[in-house]
């Protein structure tokens, strides 16, 4: 296995944690170029000098002054790379063979597309790549012969459990023989919850994830469930899937990852632990696989494993963003820009847990109602976010 050089961009979040934790155990195969983040100067200080990494990348000079006041007293400071030109560049550098691409939110569409049009590998963990842009990384990842690993860990199962194949290239067609996708969800903190109760929701509940340790954002997403809605639009891109064939399955247990359906009948499914190490190490390794320190999965253990169909009455989220891949590019753009409003609003106390799916439905309306607009470069698609993010903030709810 050929020697990678690692850029980790959203170093410090529970991804980075993770991804930092494999290259460790592989020194022969894995090295640290560079690492990002965004205001944790302390952790990125520390991550750079147990890593030896030359390059960090903070985004204004407020931050690298912090970096260089957390560094004191280390060795030889690391290359300071400041702003979101310096992340796309870093993201597409010479020195850097493989990115793993885990900033939470747009803030990580431009480097994500940065490294995917500099034809290398991705191990994408940031969906706003592929929800509000998947056209244009898609066509990226094609024409510059990279590589794509899905990390999320539902897609990252749909890929395990596709037909073999020697490289990860971007498809064109459905893969033959599949029937359809289906991803799997926990349901969250509030799966038997009665939905008339959701209204007095506290941001410490809705981040109370049963299964995964992830940051605040995304356990929102999980609490309301947009972020399997956000998903079903990335499997759409990833695996040339259209709607009608991407199912949803509560699955409560989160052993089963994700399942493809065959023609013949046949569903092949993948299974773990919950521990995000095991696609990363998959994503890093690829064809090869790594031992990620996961215990092995004990199924006499669990015992039972659970399936149900969700609630769309209880997620209403997962609907609309089921609505916004049938509108096309758009509609995705203008579901994840007003979620991520909406979702900041609920966390700093100004909204509650119910309006942010009428924040998100209010700017998909919205949306439908202006003329139709052209996505094919990047600012097309950062400027219709710009807007979108524009009126949800003036709905005077978020």
């Amino acid at each position: 296995m050929a020697f990678q050089r690692i850029a980790v961009l959203g170093s410090t979040g529970s991804i980075g944690d993770s991804t930092l934790d494999v290259i460790a155990r592989y020194p022969e195969y894995f090295g640290v170029f560079a690492l990002s983040a965004f205001s944790r100067m302390d952790k990125l200080a520390a991550q750079a000098a147990a890593t030896g990494a030359a390059v960090v990348v903070v985004p204004d000079e407020a931050a690298a002054s912090r970096f260089r006041q957390a560094w004191q007293g280390r060795a030889a400071l690391p290359e300071i790379r400041v702003g979101a030109q310096a992340l796309a560049d870093t993201a597409a550098d010479a020195a850097c063979d493989t990115v793993m691409a885990a900033i939470v939110g747009a803030a990580g569409l431009p480097s994500a597309l940065a490294a995917a049009q500099a034809g290398k590998r991705v191990l994408l963990a940031n969906k706003e790549a592929l929800v509000a842009a998947g056209s244009l990384f898609m066509a990226a990842i094609r024409d510059s012969g990279a590589e794509l690993l899905p990390i999320d860990s539902e897609h990252n199962a749909i890929f395990q459990c596709m037909p073999q194949r020697d490289r990860a290239q971007a498809p064109l067609a459905p893969a033959p023989g599949v029937r359809k996708l289906i991803l799997t969800a926990s349901g969250g903190p509030f799966r038997l919850r009665d939905p008339a109760d959701l209204a007095d929701i506290t941001p410490d509940q809705a981040c109370a994830h049963p299964n995964w340790s992830m940051g605040r954002k995304i356990s929102v997403d999980s609490a309301t469930m947009l972020n399997k809605g956000l998903e079903v639009i990335e499997a759409h891109w990833l695996f040339a899937m259209p709607a009608d064939r991407i199912d949803v399955l509560i699955h409560p247990q989160s052993v089963v990852h994700s399942m493809v359906e065959y023609d013949d009948g046949s569903v092949l499914a993948q299974m773990g632990q919950p521990d995000m190490r095991t696609p990363i190490s998959y994503g890093l390794g690829f064809p090869r696989r790594l031992d990620a320190g996961v215990s092995p999965l004990d199924l006499a253990k669990w015992g039972r494993l659970e399936f149900e169909t969700p609630d769309l009455q209880r997620f209403p989220c997962l609907g609309l963003a089921y609505a916004a891949l049938r509108s096309g590019q758009a509609a995705c753009v203008a579901l994840n820009a007003a979620n991520e409003i909406a979702v900041a609003g609920f966390l700093e106390g100004r909204l509650p847990y119910t309006w942010i799916p009428r924040v998100i439905e209010a700017a998909l309306e919205w949306q439908a109602g202006r003329p139709s607009v052209t996505l094919d470069r990047l600012t097309d698609v950062l400027d219709l976010d710009a807007e979108i993010r524009t009126y949800a903030g003036n709905l005077g709810l978020a």
